[in-house]
């Protein structure tokens, strides 16, 4: 305990160093006196006469008490709608003023605002210039002959100098507007040009040149110049509060050494300026409080750096605490899982540092929000992933599973099983050749009961019949017409016939061939009275059938050697219904087969392990089974899983609270990390893409800002992570190669789709008929296309990260990561329609590849190559971990 504990201060500690390391410092010129000009909106989180909320006398009072030791003047660009009261309250505390006059295409709010700044000139002493309109040209509100008989209208009825704002390419685009003007008010913003934060005072110094040469003589103002602090970068140009005060300070420094006059945008952040893009409520000195945003002299660092950092290494440590309840954890494991748990409370404290340090309009507000609610559960089950990866790459070996030849043979008489088949309209060679293998078990106490069920074909169970009668006394066949209860209901018939002496249940689905040596290895381990069940895996015979089998074979294998063998450590396995051996007095105990769920199995196993029961699993593969025979039949098969699955959740979840059960800690967390981890994971994995495809609307058309990386780089981190998990750990149990790893995982991958589908049923349906996953069927070239929603829901994905990637032309980091988790989050989808074009190819053929293979290698052909694989009697033993 003590060394992990150490393991656990040692990473706390790298964590700590390195928000050391990334604390970021920048340096600029001092400025000890005040600025020149700033611009100031009185307006709240409405924009005057847009939004209603017109400004009051207090307010700004409050405002200019704040302003006033910060510049000397003021530029305003609205005059009614409380904007009038500036000029007076500015005197006040002996500002200048220079008033604005909005204009737009709204002629009768444009005559209030003419005539209110005429006034305003003619009232207030301390007004030292007029802006008739802002940008006006450049937002197209009206041509430049409007404009100028606007700017001579307002001349002839004041003495003071006259312009307007606009945009430094415009005055050199219209000289006619220069000519009209008293001054050249020149808007020279180098972030919404793709400048650097480095490149941005010597552009504007450029650009002011470039007018002093247009218009040699002419008074020229840099009428705004400025740097958001938070938001997306444009190009080269990247937001940000270091950024804006090494900036601005650089900025005023070099205007003061040239004599420039100048105006810097803004004096305090405006959240209502959405239309700006995600920067427009930035451009402040000081954020919406009223609090200073960068410090006038010395180093420029970033304030609120260690409150993060600090909130971050907590979050971190309260993540990590978990792990010295891991049972004999290595070190390498504890490390491992303590930079996992530190990486999730550095994102977390990110982004409760983005929500406080960002404004949200109620749109806005509900997507974050909405988004974070997602990617909470997905970091744990990421979290819960890593562990998986620590404790089978850098963990201990496991310790409860069975391996062949460690338990003594019972010693006397041997207890007697009766291995129970149950069989729904089953191709009968295929059920007949599991009967011949049990036939050769080498255990001389069994007896074997098939039920065939609701099976009115005789062409269906007399082969049957006929063979179990030929396999002697020892097989007993039912045939059960109108029989309920699903593959439970055949199974309770079965004990209902069973001999009275038997004392374990054997369980097989109809396709098994088992090993000889099943009973003989596996009935041992009842010896301790503890144990309730002993299960073995599930294997396949015809993964050679085709690729496609192949690559579903592989997929089956993670699950049994990876996810089962670690389960077993803490006595909490799936119980999956075949290969398994069950105690008769345990079964009886646990109220027999169920038929409240379709998942008949593991709602057993379950129950048994609550009646503290004993489950002991092998990697020994004692049998083999056949695997789906088509797409559609793989996918209804995890359909069933998974909305059994759901209804075990349902059924059971109250015997999980304290004191319901026998389940121990680790049982409960084991059972509720699987279920998110399977469920959960799938279900949000489709959550989270038809989230960002319902967004890419509101981004395309509607200019709505991209989610910020805080909230994509999780999804990213997420894909990568179980990628890792799945390759990593398939190549330390499974032993499979690169191209069976790559089918399994696009195997795996393909019934994302599916899982949700099945859980979003499991929420709202009750009672769905179990689903025959047909098996044993003749191979078919072609089959029907079963993908068209993963196929229509990937390629809107991929399109949309493909447009996104098209248009952005600003080359914003957002887009493209958000374009980058698009491409991710159809893989799933695109491979589910993958699959299923492929089932139906000539590809779909061992032989196909092998002829191709050969024509690349010139080999002539002389016919078509025989299927490499053939479908093998049984499974080989695997190599021993």
């Amino acid at each position: 305990m003590r060394t992990i504990a150490a393991v656990l201060a040692l990473v706390l500690s790298l964590h700590a160093g390195l928000w050391s390391l990334l604390e970021g410092e920048a340096s600029a010129p001092d400025i000890s006196g005040p600025l020149t000009s700033v611009s100031y909106a009185p307006f709240g989180l409405g924009a005057g006469d847009d939004l209603g909320e017109a400004a009051r006398e207090e307010k700004i009072r409050c405002d200019l008490e704040v302003l006033a030791p910060l510049a000397r003047a003021l530029r305003t660009y609205s005059s009614t709608a409380g904007g009038e009261l500036v000029a007076g309250v500015a005197a006040e505390r002996g500002l200048k003023v220079a008033v604005g006059a909005w204009v737009d295409k709204d002629t009768l709010r444009t005559e209030r605002e003419i005539t209110s700044v005429i006034e305003l000139a003619k009232r207030h002493p301390n007004i030292n210039g007029i802006y008739v309109g802002n940008e006006t040209i450049f937002r197209g509100e009206l041509g430049i002959d409007e404009l100028v008989q606007l700017i001579r209208r307002v001349k002839r009825s004041t003495s003071l100098p006259v312009t307007t704002g606009e945009i430094w390419h415009v005055w050199l685009e219209h000289p006619e507007l220069a000519s009209a003007a008293d001054y050249i008010a020149a808007h020279i913003l180098p972030y919404w040009e793709g400048f650097s934060a480095a490149a941005a005072v010597d552009q504007a110094i450029l650009i002011y040149n470039r007018l002093r040469e247009a218009y040699p003589g002419k008074r020229i103002v840099i009428a705004e110049f400025g740097w958001p602090s938070a938001g997306q970068n444009l190009k080269a140009a990247v937001p940000g509060r270091l950024e804006q005060a090494e900036v601005i300070r650089a900025f005023a420094a070099r205007a003061a050494a040239y004599e420039i006059d100048y105006n810097i945008v803004e004096a305090i952040d405006q959240p209502w300026k959405t239309f700006e893009g995600s920067v427009g409520a930035y451009w402040g000195l000081l954020d919406h409080s009223r609090r200073a945003k960068l410090s006038w002299s010395g180093p420029i660092f970033k304030s609120d750096h260690y409150k993060l950092a600090g909130l971050a290494v907590m979050l971190g440590l309260a993540l990590s605490v978990p792990v010295l309840a891991l049972p004999a954890a290595t070190l390498g494991q504890a490390a491992f899982l303590a930079v996992a748990a530190h990486m999730a409370g550095a994102w977390l404290a990110n982004v409760l540092a983005f929500w406080h340090g960002h404004y949200f309009m109620p749109g806005s507000a509900i997507a974050f929000l909405a988004s974070v609610a997602l990617l909470i559960p997905l970091i744990l089950i990421v979290l819960a992933r890593a562990e998986e990866i620590a404790a089978v790459a850098l963990g201990r070996r496991p310790r409860r599973l069975v391996e062949p030849g460690r338990t003594a043979p019972v010693s006397g008489a041997q207890p007697k099983v009766s291995i129970h088949i149950p069989a729904y309209r089953e191709p009968p060679a295929m059920l007949i050749r599991t009967l011949e293998s049990v036939a050769r078990l080498d255990y001389p106490s069994f007896e074997c009961v098939v039920v065939i069920n609701n099976t009115p074909d005789p062409a269906l169970w007399r082969p049957v019949e006929e063979c179990c009668i030929a396999l002697g006394e020892r097989f007993k066949l039912l045939n059960v017409d109108k029989l309920e209860g699903f593959k439970a209901g055949a199974m309770r018939v079965a004990l209902e016939h069973t001999s009275p002496d038997a004392e374990i249940i054997g369980v097989l689905d109809a396709d098994y061939v088992v090993r000889p040596d099943w009973l003989r290895d596996l009935v041992p381990h009842f010896n301790d009275p503890r144990v309730g069940l002993v299960q073995a895996p599930q294997d396949h015979r015809d993964g050679g059938r085709s690729p496609l089998h192949g690559a579903m074979n592989s997929e089956y294998a993670g699950f049994f050697d990876i996810g089962m063998v670690q389960r077993n450590e803490a006595n909490a396995i799936v119980v999956h219904g075949t290969m398994c051996l069950i105690r008769r007095s345990a079964l009886e105990q646990a109220g027999n087969w169920s038929s409240d769920t379709v998942c008949e199995d593991t709602d057993l196993g379950l129950t048994l392990i609550e009646e503290g029961w004993l489950i002991e699993y092998t990697r020994e593969r004692y049998g083999a089974g056949l695997l789906p025979d088509t797409f559609e039949a793989f996918k209804k098969q995890r359909h069933r899983w998974a909305y059994g699955g759901v209804q075990i959740i349902r059924k059971h979840w109250a015997r999980f609270l304290p004191g319901k059960s026998r389940l121990t800690r680790d049982q409960k967390r084991e059972f509720a990390l699987g279920w998110a981890g399977w469920l959960g994971a799938e279900t949000l994995g489709v959550a989270v893409a038809l989230f960002n495809l319902a967004m890419l609307p509101f981004i395309l058309w509607l200019d709505a800002a991209v989610p910020d990386r805080i909230l994509s780089v999780p999804v990213m981190a997420s894909f990568g992570v179980s990628l890792l998990h799945f390759t990593a750990l398939y190549r330390i149990r499974c032993r499979r190669s690169p191209a069976e790893m790559a089918g399994a995982l696009i195997a795996a991958m393909s019934v994302q789709w599916t899982i949700a589908n099945a859980v979003a049923d499991g929420v709202v349906k009750d009672n769905l008929p179990f689903a025959r996953t047909a098996k044993g069927g003749a191979k078919r070239r072609t089959v029907a296309f079963h993908a068209l929603w993963e196929t229509i829901i990937g390629l809107l994905l991929l399109a949309g990260a493909i447009v996104l990637s098209w248009f952005n032309i600003n080359e914003v980091r957002e887009i493209s990561l958000f374009a980058g988790v698009l491409v991710l989050q159809s893989l799933p989808f695109l491979a589910a329609a993958g699959i299923a074009l492929f089932e139906g190819s000539r590809f779909n053929d061992y032989a196909a590849w092998s002829a191709l293979e050969a024509q690349l290698r010139g080999v002539p052909q002389d016919g078509a190559l025989p299927t490499p694989v053939p479908e093998r009697a049984e499974a080989p033993r695997p190599a021993a971990e």
